[in-house]
C-alpha cells in the first residue's frame, strides 16, 4: 500500500502545558495559582527549568537565573526538579496515545507526534480525535495538554501553540498556505537567533516574504538547507513521524551575535547555553545511564575551534563543576569566541553531531 499524500496526512502534535510544574502542582496541591518555578536553588547559582503561567507574568521564563527571578517575584514558589515523577507521567500519557495509533514520535517528555491518518473514530476526524485525546489525559492523569492538528507535521507543531494554554488548534490542508505565509521567520523550525538576524537583514521577517524568492535565490543564500527552508515558507513538510528514534547523539550549540572577549561574559552565556543543554536533556527520552561523556566545544572568531571531553559516571555534571573547567580550557587559549557548544557521546554508539541552535 503507498503511504497517503502529505495533502491526506492527518497529524496531531501533543504539548503538554507546563509539565514540569502541573506535575509538581499535583504532587502538591496547594501549589495551584501561585507562580511556580522548578529551579535549583539560588544560594547554589540555579537556574529556570520550567515556569507556570502565574511566574511568567512576572517576566521569568526558563533558563533564568533563580536569583532573578526572585528579584522579579518576591513570593515566588520554587520546587526541586523531580524527575523520576516527570517521566512516570510521560509514559503513562504515551500509552495513552497508544489506543489511538501506534505511529508515535516522542520529541521530548512533554510533546510528541501522532500520525493519526489510519484511525476512523470520530468519522476520522483529526480535529474531534485530539479533543478527545486531551480530555483523556485530563480525566485520567489530571494534566492539561494543547494540541495542534495539520496534514504535516511542521504545521502541526505551530498549531499546537496557537491556543495555549489547554486548547487546540487545526490548519486544514486548504490553509495550509495561507497560515505559514502569515508566520514570523523564528517560527520555521532551525531558524535561531543568528538566522533570525540575518533573515531580517535581508528583509525577510514573515514566510510571505521567503515565498517571493525564487529556489535559486534561497539556495544561493542558505546553502543546502535552501530547498527545506523554500517548503517550509509554503507550509510544506514531507517528513513522516518517526515510530523508532534511536539518538546517536544529542548537542546544542549557541552563536554569538557579538564574539565573547573577556571572562565575565564568557560565564555568562556559558551557564546560559550549559543550561539550555541539560535542560533539553532531562526534558528528552534520553537514558543518563547510557551517557559515557559530555563534549564542550569553542569556536573562535576565526572559525578556528577545540574541543575538550569530560567524563561521567550515570549523572550529569553540575553547572559549577562544567564552568570551572571550561573556564580554565578556555584561559588557556583567551581568543574571541563565537561559538559555544555541548555535546553527548553515548555507550557502544558512534557519534554523530546533531546541531540544535539556540
Amino acid at each position: 500500500m503507498n503511504a497517503p499524500k502529505q495533502s491526506e496526512r492527518k497529524i496531531i502534535h501533543v504539548d503538554m502545558d507546563c509539565f514540569f510544574v502541573a506535575v509538581e502542582e499535583k504532587l502538591d496541591p496547594s501549589l495551584k495559582g501561585k507562580p511556580v518555578v522548578v529551579a535549583g536553588a539560588s544560594s547554589k547559582r540555579g537556574v529556570v527549568s520550567a515556569a507556570n503561567y502565574e511566574a511568567r507574568k512576572f517576566g521569568i521564563h526558563s533558563a533564568m537565573a533563580t536569583a532573578k527571578a526572585e528579584k522579579l517575584c518576591d513570593h515566588l514558589v520554587i520546587a526541586p526538579s523531580h524527575f523520576a515523577d516527570y517521566k512516570k507521567e510521560s509514559h503513562e500519557i504515551r500509552e495513552i496515545f497508544k489506543r489511538y495509533t501506534e505511529k508515535i514520535e516522542p520529541l521530548s517528555l512533554d510533546e510528541a507526534f501522532l500520525d493519526v491518518t489510519a484511525n476512523t473514530s470520530h468519522s476520522g476526524s483529526a480535529t474531534l480525535l485530539a479533543q478527545e485525546i486531551r480530555q483523556t489525559i485530563w480525566s485520567e492523569r489530571g494534566l492539561r495538554a494543547s494540541a495542534g492538528i495539520a496534514s504535516n507535521k511542521f504545521l502541526a507543531k505551530v498549531a499546537s501553540d496557537w491556543k495555549k494554554p489547554n486548547g487546540q488548534f487545526t490548519v486544514t490542508p486548504e490553509k495550509a498556505f495561507e497560515f505559514a505565509s502569515a508566520l514570523p521567520v523564528r517560527k520555521i523550525f532551525g531558524v535561531g537567533a543568528v538566522t533570525e538576524k540575518k533573515m531580517h537583514s535581508m528583509g525577510l521577517y514573515h514566510c510571505k516574504d521567503i515565498q517571493k524568492l525564487s529556489l535559486v535565490e534561497i539556495e544561493n543564500s542558505f546553502g543546502s538547507w535552501g530547498q527545506r527552508l523554500y517548503g517550509l515558507s509554503r507550509g510544506k513538510d514531507d517528513r513522516e513521524v518517526k515510530v523508532s528514534r534511536k539518538r546517536k547523539s544529542f548537542s546544542v550549540e549557541r552563536t554569538f551575535e557579538r564574539d565573547i572577549e573577556n571572562i565575565k561574559e564568557f560565564e555568562i552565556e556559558f551557564k546560559k547555553v550549559f543550561t539550555t543543554f541539560i535542560g533539553r536533556i532531562e526534558k528528552s527520552d534520553v537514558d543518563v545511564q547510557e551517557i559515557k561523556g559530555i563534549s564542550f566545544k569553542l569556536k573562535y572568531f576565526d572559525f578556528t575551534q577545540k574541543t575538550k571531553d569530560h567524563k561521567t559516571a550515570s549523572a550529569l555534571p553540575k553547572i559549577e563543576e562544567m564552568l570551572s573547567k571550561a573556564t580554565e580550557f578556555w584561559l588557556s587559549d583567551p581568543r574571541s569566541v563565537r561559538l559555544i557548544g555541548f555535546g553527548v557521546r553515548f555507550k557502544d554508539l558512534n557519534s554523530k553531531q546533531l546541531e540544535m541552535e539556540v
